[in-house]
C-alpha cells in the first residue's frame, strides 16, 4: 500500500471516532492522572467532602479556586482538562489540581456556600 493511501485511511479513521475517544486522546496523560487521583477536579473534592451543591454553586466554587490558584502561582492557570458535565453530558473544559493544592482549601473558606465545610472540619479537630 502506498503512503498516500495509508495516510488517507488514517485520517478517515480519525474523523469517525466517538466523541468520548476523541476527547480522551486530547487529554492524553492528564486523563490518566485524573483517573489515578493524582489530579482532581473541584467537583471531585466537593463530592469527597459530601457537599451537595447545585451546578451553579459548584461552578462558582471552581472560579474561587482558579482565582486562589492564580494568586499563588504568579497569574498562571492550572492544567485544563476535557470532562463531561455531570448533568448535561456536554464536554466542557475544567481545571484540575493536585489534591493537596492550597487553592482548593483557600476557596473552601472564601466562598460563602462552602464555608460551612471548613468550619465543621475545624470543630472536629478541636
Amino acid at each position: 500500500m502506498n503512503a498516500a493511501r495509508h495516510i488517507a485511511r488514517t485520517h478517515r479513521a480519525a474523523r469517525h471516532v466517538t466523541r468520548a475517544l476523541a476527547y480522551r486522546c486530547r487529554n492524553g496523560l492528564i486523563a490518566a492522572a485524573v483517573e489515578h487521583g493524582t489530579l482532581i477536579r473541584t467537583g471531585d473534592l466537593l463530592d469527597r467532602l459530601g457537599a451537595d451543591l447545585p451546578d451553579g454553586q459548584r461552578s462558582w466554587y471552581g472560579r474561587h479556586v482558579a482565582k486562589a490558584y492564580r494568586a499563588t502561582h504568579l497569574g498562571n492557570d492550572a492544567v485544563r482538562f476535557w470532562a463531561q458535565h455531570r448533568t448535561t453530558g456536554r464536554w466542557i473544559r475544567v481545571h484540575v489540581y493536585q489534591p493537596t493544592d492550597p487553592a482548593l482549601y483557600t476557596a473552601l473558606s472564601t466562598y460563602k456556600a462552602t464555608r460551612h465545610l471548613v468550619q465543621a472540619d475545624y470543630a472536629e479537630v478541636a
